[in-house]
């Protein structure tokens, strides 16, 4: 990841949560206040750094994540349409045996054969901390970046979700203001 695209996540980093991914959803970098509201990725092995993987596999997700049965059908979704671009990507094929062995729903969802960019939606979270948010995600696509995307989420302005989610900043603040190093997620 290009150092400019770390510095736009820490200036994000009081105000959205943001995260940079590729076509399999490998984090490729995170902003503090990401790795606060949903997993501190820099922790997790290099091959768990994978935001697909997170939300399928890890406990934590399903209590995350309101809804969990959709958000998991669009992130495989998400996966079905990066393997039609990458057929021959052997991490991806690897991620989707995996998910269609440790996941019950996985089988059902791939061979729905619906693909989904996961370009923009809404999420509600119950964070373990701060409670209920309502976010917004966009997805941008980084042009002289290939494969790469940083997803932005937002809260509506003056809503209950903001505060929360200014909550969760100030109680988490890094001493560090350089918490966006690469995660150093598998390439390949």
């Amino acid at each position: 990841m290009r150092q400019p695209i770390h510095q736009m996540l820490d200036v994000l980093n009081d105000v959205s949560p943001a995260v940079v991914i590729n076509h399999r959803c490998d984090v490729l970098g995170a902003n503090h206040l990401a790795k606060q509201l949903i997993t501190d990725f820099d922790s997790l092995p290099h091959r768990d750094r994978n935001l697909a993987r997170f939300v399928l596999l890890h406990p934590a997700a399903r209590d995350l994540y309101q809804g969990w049965d959709r958000v998991a059908e669009t992130f495989v979704a998400s996966l079905r349409l990066a393997s039609g671009r990458h057929p021959d990507d052997r991490l991806l094929n690897e991620l989707v045996g995996e998910l269609s062995i440790k996941v019950p729903e996985f089988s059902a969802w791939w061979a729905g054969h619906r693909v989904d960019q996961c370009a923009h939606g809404t999420q509600r979270l119950v964070h373990p901390v701060v409670g209920e948010l309502t976010l917004s995600y966009e997805t941008l696509a980084l042009p002289a970046d290939p494969d790469q995307s940083i997803v932005l989420y937002t809260t509506e302005p003056g809503s209950a979700s903001a505060e929360t989610l200014r909550l969760l900043a100030s109680w988490t603040t890094p001493t560090n203001t350089h918490e966006t190093a690469p995660s150093q997620a598998p390439h390949g």
